[in-house]
């Protein structure tokens, strides 16, 4: 067991972080107080093959793992912790999904522009009554000809103010073997959106309607029966989100020890005052604790998807450390910290969200729980 990056890794963690630290640096404070969608990101990552790394290079991606991305991520956000939503976007979730599951021809029509960082595709999954019972969704697909009529709405769809697809649950039958997913344009007749409301965070986001939208048979991605192969897809998408939360959070730790090393009270630096230097230490214990079960996640999953229980494991760590770090950063940093002078409040923001996004923390404790006694417990009536 080795707990060491290999030189191959470690090779690519310091190009990923020159990159940053030349191309994305500047800036970094207005992208993160931006509603805007870094397009131009976006596009210098696609050129630099950072978007779709965990794509078969078959299909125009990078070929690596998902401890590629995980360090992506970790690197592109110790310096512009906005940027690291482009290496999510482009390597989990939603893309993933895609590229595991897609056609040649959905591939050449959909995968292939998100690679060259020309498009975005997003999950629209969430319905006004559908949450975390993500089996209880309505929205329809309707057989018409060749294809299918999709009625409902989605709401809390990340990027989907910018997206240019959606990866769109649907129900083509009755229970969860009845739930499945297509791909639907932005610009679709009978596509339209809600007016934009905003997240905590700092994102915005706005109901999606689906009124009679046409969508052609090769624009299904999985159907009916395909729910539990979408399912395991999510749990990528929970890795990214680990990802980020812990790489925030260490941010944060980053800005609050060059404060406690530099800035002087009653005569002597912060960091020799013990109350801190207690903080400190358990600041690093949970991010590197944290760090460690994300890893674990992330190389067990090196082919296919990765286990559900361990991702569950480690989103729910890496949330609350990453959450709890940046919050004492925050309190080391005084009112500067709380202002948005620095982006240690950005950091505590998106952190928190992270909790009820991708799975909430309570749901995965309930997931982790059945491993824990082997046995399924039905949250239903």
């Amino acid at each position: 067991m080795d707990f060491e990056l290999t030189s191959e890794q470690k090779e690519f963690r310091d190009f990923v972080r020159t990159f940053a630290q030349r191309e994305l640096a500047e800036g970094a404070h207005e992208r993160a107080h931006s509603s805007e969608y870094p397009w131009d990101v976006a596009k210098k990552m696609a050129e630099t093959g950072l978007i779709g790394l965990t794509v078969d290079e078959a299909d125009g991606g990078g070929g690596g793992t998902l401890m590629d991305a995980v360090i992506a991520i970790e690197q592109i956000a110790a310096v512009c912790p906005r940027s690291a939503d482009v290496i999510q976007a482009g390597n989990f979730g939603a893309l993933r999904v895609l590229a595991n599951f897609a056609t040649v021809d959905q591939k050449e029509r959909f995968l292939k522009p998100l690679l060259e960082g020309d498009g975005l595709i997003c999950v629209a999954m969430t319905e006004p009554d559908a949450g975390s019972a993500v089996t209880e969704l309505t929205t329809t697909a309707t057989p018409d000809g060749d294809g299918f009529r999709i009625n409902g709405t989605k709401i809390f769809t990340t990027h989907g103010l910018h997206a240019s697809v959606f990866l769109t649950y649907v129900r083509f039958g009755p229970g969860a073997n009845g739930i499945g997913s297509v791909l639907i344009e932005r610009g679709a007749e009978g596509l339209s959106f809600g007016a934009p409301a905003r997240f905590m965070g700092g994102e915005d986001w706005n109901p999606i309607f689906f009124d009679n939208v046409y969508i052609p048979a090769e624009n299904v991605l999985l159907g009916e029966g395909g729910f539990k192969q979408q399912i395991s897809g999510f749990n990528v998408e929970r890795i990214g989100n680990s990802a980020r939360a812990l790489a925030l959070g260490r941010y944060s730790y980053e800005i609050a020890k060059e404060h406690a090393l530099t800035r002087k009270q009653f005569g002597r630096p912060l960091a020799e005052f013990q109350g801190l230097q207690w903080k400190f230490a358990e600041m690093k214990i949970k991010l590197d604790a944290a760090q460690l079960l994300l890893y674990r996640a992330a190389v067990n999953a090196d082919t296919g998807f990765p286990s559900a229980e361990e991702t569950a494991i480690a989103k729910v760590i890496c949330n609350r450390n990453g959450f709890d770090v940046t919050n004492e950063a925050l309190q080391v940093l005084g009112g500067m910290g709380y202002s948005d002078e620095l982006l240690v409040e950005y950091c505590l923001r998106r952190t928190r969200g992270w909790m009820i996004a991708g799975g909430t923390i309570e749901m995965l404790l309930n997931r982790i729980a059945e491993t824990v006694f082997e046995r399924r417990f039905s949250q239903r009536t």
